[in-house]
């Protein structure tokens, strides 16, 4: 007598466990790292021009301006792209899907200091908004393809429901699809995060500042320590954003699809 054993439920709590497991020991092995990293900034011999890099103005400036980046490029990434993830869904405006993705393909696939150099020279400004415009644009794709394929993937039974019991379009998409494509467009906004945390290193190049004034400071004056450092603190923000990312897919997905 053979006898069969159902491992999906086994399987499906294990996957959560071990997000959870990640979810407590992500943030906890970011903040040691970084801890260790400025105890050995701080506690070792500083030469005098590292002194005015590694020094917690310096670091704070650095960190609020790196901060101000990634919220600005984020916040400009979910008002362009989800608005234009929804329209591009709408059976009047299908046949611009491939137009808008193919720009948004363009976005991802040109490298990012290139985009923001000519953007630069383009424009002759500087600051904030010559970092923000390109990097926003380079971040575009995975909130606007995650946006339209979690739409199109709800049951059209769910929207032919719903308009059964005399719901109109919009609320069929604000009640019934939007919720259900909510797990998809956080992850794409999660990916964009860690895009824009990541690539705001850059800023640095049209003095926008950032944590990519110390890698560079210490890359050209051979600054090892300081150099060290604004790396660590990079990855250790782009982890933490991550995970920020993945708390958020947690608690405002729908309850049902936890």
């Amino acid at each position: 007598m053979t006898t069969t054993v159902d491992t999906a439920f086994s399987t499906e709590s294990g996957s959560k466990r071990a997000e959870r497991i990640r979810l407590f020991a992500q943030p906890a092995v970011v903040v040691i790292v970084v801890g260790a990293v400025l105890l050995w900034a701080f506690t070792g011999e500083i030469k005098p021009n590292e002194k005015e890099t590694l020094n917690a103005t310096s670091l704070l400036t650095a960190l609020g301006d790196h901060l101000l980046i990634t919220i600005v490029v984020t916040a400009m990434v979910v008002v362009i792209a989800v608005p234009l993830g929804i329209l591009l869904t709408r059976p009047g405006a299908k046949f611009l899907a491939p137009i808008f993705l193919g720009i948004a393909n363009i976005g991802q696939a040109a490298p990012a200091l290139g985009v923001l150099v000519l953007f630069f020279l383009w424009t002759g400004w500087d600051g904030l908004w010559v970092a923000a415009i390109p990097l926003a644009f380079y971040s575009l794709l995975p909130v606007l393809r995650n946006t339209m394929v979690g739409l199109q993937q709800v049951d059209p039974s769910l929207v032919d429901a719903g308009r059964g019991i005399g719901m109109s379009s919009q609320s069929v998409l604000w009640r019934i699809e939007f919720p259900l494509a909510v797990p998809l467009m956080l992850a794409g906004l999660r990916t964009s995060l860690v895009l824009a945390v990541g690539t705001a290193t850059l800023a640095q190049f049209v003095n926008a500042g950032g944590f990519g004034v110390l890698i560079d400071t210490g890359y050209k004056l051979q600054l090892n320590k300081v150099l060290i450092t604004g790396s660590v603190l990079a990855v250790g923000l782009a982890l933490l954003v991550d995970w920020l990312g993945a708390v958020a897919e947690q608690l405002l997905g729908p309850k049902g699809l936890r």
